[in-house]
């Protein structure tokens, strides 16, 4: 599950402003923000009065993004997008380079704008893997004909001929692609190669209104997620090549807790793995995830008591709503008495627009959702195998209270066939780190873990022998 921090700055990244030389055209930069790399692309015009801008991010497929506002004097550049509260500024050089630095939630990043086109880095990532693969690569489509939308993924089959066991894998939250790419990395890519590898085939599908999925993302929830799943499901059901009697699911993150909502309601799946799943309903996992990544990145005990007050207050305005209209006035008003105490409230937004902002992420289908929604709801009534593994260092989805909150549920359920496992050293993402901290996943080139990949590997054998 990205973050709300990271879904926030990345979010943020998507609303930049910029300028150029004369300073008319368009002006491109690459913004690396924990670890990860954005090309962003401002294009200044000149008007009657002077200046106007907006945004593209290309790999973010953003274009057309409006700057608030825009000045360029004595070779200065400043952006503003005051709604987002983001602000760049920037001097322009005799090279045509403008040296600046883009400014969002009192958080400040290098970037730098030239007229030539600008690539990101190359990062290192050993373990995707290279065509030709050694087995049947599919690209394949199937319906969701409940929400009317058709969903598009990749199908990896052990050879062209046989009865495989089948895994679907669930991505986390946050629109992914097939391959759930993330700060640089594909894990799904690795994780399907490596099952596939040793006789597992594996659909992977771009989420709903993602990629080459059609649908809507911006309205859907976890719910919408699982038929989409179920989808998936009814579409391995017409693949003579699978064993009807062994398909599984396996979720990360989000995907942890859709998988059990599946699994709950369908006999087709005989197990179900869950990585870095959830066991604690959303407010709690929130309010616990920001603890853990605040904590680490340092912040003091005092602002981190205030966010965690205010926040907790939030999610029982949320948890005890049952009307949009009047949450959105009861946020408002609630945000409006706290925002003189939040901490590191940005300078360059005023105080309504903040509010405004904070209620918005609040106020949308999923995270309304997500607040309220308690994973043992589906989990006591899981009857299937289950592996819930997660990582000794992941501080998105903390694996102490995580995986005795899974255990816990399966067990009031009856469930018996159960095993959970603590990895040491491993994120979120299940990649060998140093802190945990999400601003360190792209820097690191491991993808996912080998002990893992070799843990869930062994638990699926047991399960489809």
């Amino acid at each position: 599950m990205k973050t709300h921090i990271i879904a926030f700055v990345i979010g943020l990244l998507i609303v930049n402003a910029l300028v150029a030389q004369n300073i008319t055209g368009q002006w491109n930069g690459v913004l690396k923000v924990q670890g990860t790399q954005l090309r962003l692309v401002f294009n200044i015009n000149k008007t009657e009065t002077g200046f106007s801008s907006t945004m593209d991010s290309p790999d973010q497929g953003a274009k057309g993004i409006p700057v608030t506002s825009t000045s360029f004097e004595n070779s200065n550049l400043k952006l503003t997008v005051s709604n987002l509260g983001v602000e760049y500024q920037g001097t322009l050089g005799n090279d045509n380079i403008i040296l600046g630095n883009f400014k969002q939630a009192g958080m400040s990043f290098p970037l730098n704008l030239s007229k030539g086109t600008v690539e990101a880095e190359k990062l290192s990532r050993p373990q995707e893997p290279k065509k030709p693969y050694p087995y049947l690569d599919e690209e394949v489509t199937f319906q969701n004909t409940k929400a009317g939308i058709k969903l598009a993924g990749t199908l990896t089959l052990p050879s062209k001929n046989g009865n495989f066991p089948a895994v679907i894998l669930i991505s986390g939250s946050g629109a992914q692609n097939r391959d759930e790419e993330i700060m640089g990395h594909k894990p799904f890519l690795v994780l399907s190669d490596f099952l596939t590898r040793n006789g597992i085939a594996v659909l992977r599908f771009d989420d709903r209104g993602t990629a080459a999925s059609t649908g809507d993302f911006k309205t859907a929830t976890s719910v919408d997620f699982a038929s989409d799943v179920e989808a998936g499901v009814a579409y391995l059901q017409t693949r003579k090549e699978i064993d009807q009697k062994k398909i599984g699911l396996i979720g990360h993150s989000e995907g942890g807790i859709i998988a059990p909502m599946v699994a709950s309601n369908s006999k087709a799946i005989s197990f179900i793995v869950l990585l870095a799943g959830t066991g604690i309903s959303g407010d709690k996992l929130l309010l616990l995830q920001e603890d853990l990544i605040f904590k680490a990145s340092g912040m003091s005990d005092n602002k981190l008591q205030i966010i965690k007050r205010i926040n907790s207050l939030v999610f029982e305005l949320v948890k005890k709503s049952n009307s949009v209209d009047q949450l959105t006035a009861d946020l408002t008003t609630l945000l409006k008495q706290e925002v003189k105490n939040y901490p590191d409230k940005p300078g360059n937004i005023s105080d309504d627009d903040f509010v405004k902002a904070q209620v918005s992420e609040v106020v949308n289908p999923w995270m309304l959702n997500f607040i309220k929604y308690d994973p043992a709801s589906a989990l006591t009534n899981v009857k299937c195998p289950v592996l819930a593994i997660n990582g000794e260092k992941d501080l998105q989805v903390s694996p102490k209270e995580n995986l005795e909150a899974i255990k816990s549920a399966l067990a009031k359920g009856g469930n018996t066939k159960v095993t959970t496992i603590e990895l040491p050293g491993l994120n979120h993402l299940f990649q060998e780190c140093k802190t945990g901290l999400p601003a360190e996943y792209s820097t690191i080139e491991q993808t996912f873990s080998p002990i893992a990949l070799a843990e869930i590997l062994k638990w699926i054998k047991l399960q489809t022998k």
